[in-house]
């Protein structure tokens, strides 16, 4: 039965703006767990390459134990890790067709390429690598891992943030090993970490002005 008076009829205005909060709500499922994930690196990297510093006398106002850095370090690192696998997993439940694959595939890149990483690092040991050239080598070879997949990650999803993103930490992990060791580990923890966390924040308040445009 077709309306009468036109009162049933539906206003585009409301269409659009609801397809507006719709869409919203969607990019907030995402969002949210990517700006949580960020966060977790950006203070992992700034308090664990501060730390590796601090294990020298390097740092004016304290000095860490080399031990207690170097378990803290990985703690921080092994905790990212997690954390980011769980927060990626409940994200990726609701998700069907080629997202869930792009996800998955990305998601298994991360895992194999920090493998292959720390794969290599062990074959220049065996090698004969020193460990004060060990201390260079790591750091950069994960920023250089690390600067890729977010290449990758900003080509797939046509992120420009995500790629700009990746070129930096990538010019990161280049310029640290030039300050030596433990100066690269406070180029790490300035540069990368604090990289991470602008980057969180921005991500942040553009999701705050964007819900906020929604709502209005």
């Amino acid at each position: 039965m077709e309306p009468t008076d036109g009162s049933d009829a539906l206003d585009p205005a409301a269409m659009l703006a609801l397809q507006e909060r719709q869409a919203s709500r969607v990019d907030d499922i995402f969002t949210r767990p990517t700006i949580a994930i960020v966060y977790i690196w950006g203070v992992a990297w700034t308090v664990g390459f501060l730390a590796l510093w601090s294990a020298s006398d390097e740092n004016p106002w304290f000095t860490t134990p080399p031990t207690v850095a170097g378990w803290l370090f990985g703690i921080l690192m092994v905790g990212g890790i997690v954390s980011s696998s769980i927060i990626g997993s409940r994200v990726s439940r609701g998700i069907q067709g080629a997202q869930q694959v792009q996800g998955t595939m990305y998601g298994i890149a991360w895992a194999i390429g920090c493998t292959a990483a720390a794969v290599f690092g062990g074959a220049l040991f065996a090698a004969g690598m020193a460990p004060a050239l060990a201390a260079i080598f790591y750091p950069a070879i994960y920023s250089l891992v690390v600067g890729l997949l977010y290449l990758a990650g900003g080509a797939v999803w046509r992120d420009r943030l995500m790629y700009g993103m990746g070129i930096w930490i990538i010019v990161v992990g280049m310029a640290a090993p030039f300050f030596g060791s433990p100066g690269n580990a406070l180029i790490m923890a300035i540069a990368g970490g604090g990289g991470f966390l602008v980057y969180a924040t921005f991500l942040e308040a553009t999701r705050r002005r964007r819900a906020h445009r929604s709502a209005a």
